[in-house]
This record gives C-alpha cells, sequence and structure tokens, in this order.
C-alpha cells in the first residue's frame, strides 16, 4: 500500500479531526538502516533512522506538518519561526504547500547556507538579526502573541506531536523498541517527541518495553549538561548550536525516566563520527545528525554496550544540508593529464 504521510498513516495516534486538512509532501517512512560497520565498533546491533529522507532533508517536516495543519484548520493565514536551518526550510516548504505567508528570523552568520537556501527558494521572507538562535526565539515568541501569526517553532504542541511519529516507524520496523534510542539534542523537542511516542504505543500495548534515552549535545553548546544557559553556544553543528533549549523539561524528564542520560560530544568527536558515517556506512548526515553517533562511540569505550543490545541513532538531517563544513574536511580532487597512462598509475 502507498504511503500517504504521517498525518494519514497515525491518525489514530495524532490530534486530529473531520475538520483537520490532510496536507502532506509524504514526510515520514524514513529508513532504518542496519549500521553493519558501526555494530562492529560497538559491539552491539546499531540501527541508524536517516531523517534526512524527508522532504526537506530533515526530521522537522513531521511536525511541521502537523503544526501547519493545524494552523490551516483554525484559519491561520501566516507562519513565523526561529531557525538555525532545518525549521526554516520546513516552515517554508509548508507553507508554500498551503498557500500561506512564512517569515523566518535566523541568527546572523550562524546557518548553513545549503538550509537558507530552501527557505529562500520556497518563498519564505527571511529575517537576519544581530543575536543568536534564543535571542530570535524571544523575539518570535512575542511577535506571535500580539499579532495573528501561528508559531511553529518546537514550541507549537502540534510539532511534538507529528514528531513522535518517528518512534512508532522504529518500533513498527523492529517489531519492538530498541533497547537505547540515542538522539542529538539541540532545542530538545525530539528527544521529547521520541519519548511520548514509545510511551504511547506501550500504553496501546503495541511494544513490550520502552528504551533507554540517552541524549547528546555538542561541548560548545551543553546547556542541560551543564545545568544552565550557555549565553553564546558555539558549535560546527549548526543545528545543535542553542543555549537555552525551548524544550528543557521535557529532554530531562525522557532521560530520567528512561534510566538514560544527556551528555555531550565535542566538535572534534562529531566530525569524525559524520566520516565514519560516510565512509564506512555510505550515509551522508549533517554534522548535528552525527551527534548521536559520536555518542554511542564515546558511551561504549566504558563497555556499556551489551553484544545483545539494540541501539537506534537518529541522524536528524541529510548532509547536503551543510556541504560546507564537509569541504572543509576533505581533500581536493588531483589533477592529471587526460591520458590512459596517467589514469592507471592514478588508480593501480
Amino acid at each position: 500500500m502507498a504511503w500517504k504521510g504521517i498525518l494519514t498513516e497515525y491518525r489514530e495516534y495524532l490530534p486530529v479531526s473531520l475538520s483537520t486538512p490532510d496536507i502532506t509532501l509524504l514526510e515520514g517512512n524514513t529508513p532504518l538502516i542496519p549500521a553493519e560497520s558501526i555494530s562492529k565498533i560497538i559491539g552491539a546491533r546499531v540501527f541508524l533512522k536517516f531523517e534526512g529522507l524527508n522532504p526537506t532533508g530533515s526530521f522537522k517536516d513531521r511536525g511541521m506538518v502537523m503544526a501547519v495543519a493545524k494552523a490551516v484548520e483554525e484559519g491561520s493565514q501566516a507562519l513565523m519561526c526561529a531557525s538555525t536551518g532545518n525549521t526554516s526550510a520546513s516552515a517554508a516548504a509548508y507553507a508554500a504547500k498551503c498557500g500561506l505567508k512564512c517569515t523566518v528570523l535566523i541568527p546572523e552568520g550562524n546557518i548553513a547556507l545549503g538550509k537558507l537556501a530552501q527557505a529562500l527558494i520556497y518563498g519564505a521572507k527571511v529575517i537576519s538579526i544581530q543575536g543568536n538562535f534564543d535571542e530570535a526565539l524571544e523575539l518570535v515568541r512575542t511577535i506571535t502573541q500580539d499579532y495573528p501569526i501561528t508559531l511553529v517553532n518546537s514550541i507549537n504542541p502540534y510539532r511534538l506531536e507529528g514528531q513522535k511519529t518517528a518512534a512508532f516507524e522504529v518500533c513498527d520496523a523492529l517489531v519492538a523498541a530498541p533497547t537505547y534510542l540515542s538522539i542529538p539534542v539541540g532545542n530538545a523537542g525530539n528527544i521529547t517527541a521520541y519519548w511520548r511516542g514509545f510511551n504511547q504505543y506501550f500504553y496501546a500495548g503495541r511494544i513490550a518495553s520502552l528504551p533507554k534515552m540517552i541524549g547528546f549535545q555538542a561541548e560548545g553548546a551543553a546547556p542541560l549538561v551543564l545545568g544552565k544557559i550557555v549565553e553564546k553556544p558555539e558549535t560546527v553543528a549548526s543545528a545543535i548550536r542553542i543555549g537555552n533549549p525551548a524544550t528543557w523539561d521535557g529532554a530531562i524528564n525522557a532521560a530520567k525516566e528512561s534510566g538514560g542520560y544527556i551528555g555531550s560530544v565535542s566538535d572534534q568527536e562529531i566530525l569524525s563520527a559524520q566520516r565514519l558515517l560516510a565512509s564506512s556506512e555510505g550515509i551522508f548526515a549533517e554534522p548535528a545528525s552525527a551527534a548521536s553517533i559520536a555518542g554511542i562511540l564515546r558511551h561504549a569505550k566504558n563497555k556499556s554496550f551489551r553484544e545483545d543490545d539494540l541501539i537506534v541513532c537518529v541522524l536528524t538531517g541529510n548532509g547536503l544540508k551543510d556541504s560546507q563544513t564537509a569541504i572543509k574536511q576533505i581533500s581536493e580532487p588531483i589533477s592529471i593529464p587526460a591520458t590512459r597512462e596517467a589514469v592507471l598509475k592514478e588508480v593501480l
């Protein structure tokens, strides 16, 4: 049966009614890929939930379709969000699909061009502010409180409702819950949403156990690990460069209730994991995605995993979102004469 998008496929688990428009870009249904090489390194079974294959290249499409559908249902004509990139692309795409106006506030100089290009080509009005993401989000909060514009950041409750469907897909693919769910943590909505989804399936009798939630922030942007707001977050992983997560309590609760934890990894570990993903598994994910891999590699050093553990690592976005960071890590192609001999010399 053809996939019809998350609003149709998981309707019974979502806050939709007969008046909710069934909009879709066929988001969801992303693959759960066995990571054979990484499994050998870790010493347990590792699978990759590759959310970079959503319509705009990131997991944000799951929550955005839900938020935008409810906005249309309520008669909204305009959307607004703060973004480090992926949210802006998703909001702009679904706004275009529904004929809505979309305004995006981004932190100046701190957004990957691949993500910015998406928002612009979809027709959003993109405004760069001289401040960080947290300041952008606060501006969006105040403006949408005073004007008839729908806020579509993850503090919009419908966003997390859509994002939880990824947990359903993981369980449907495995016919069980994983032992661990490893996930990057920035604004902290996604780890909160996954935990909500796993719990909903558990209490519906669809799975017999719940996973341990282990989330990973970048060391330069790790407020949940430090227990305090980071005023000037810094990391190469722009998607998780957030110093004051909007869903702080939800993330802490997910880790605590599940018996997991939230840790941090260095930029060096993130970039190393990104290269490992590409070179050993054939998957190009953006730097923030690689935090979930860097995290389990660090965790495995303590020999904390068992051979029969089943670990799912969430890869939140496609590597093409931030090709500039990847380019900085690789060598330029070699240049040789256009002759058979020259080519064979390099090949052999």
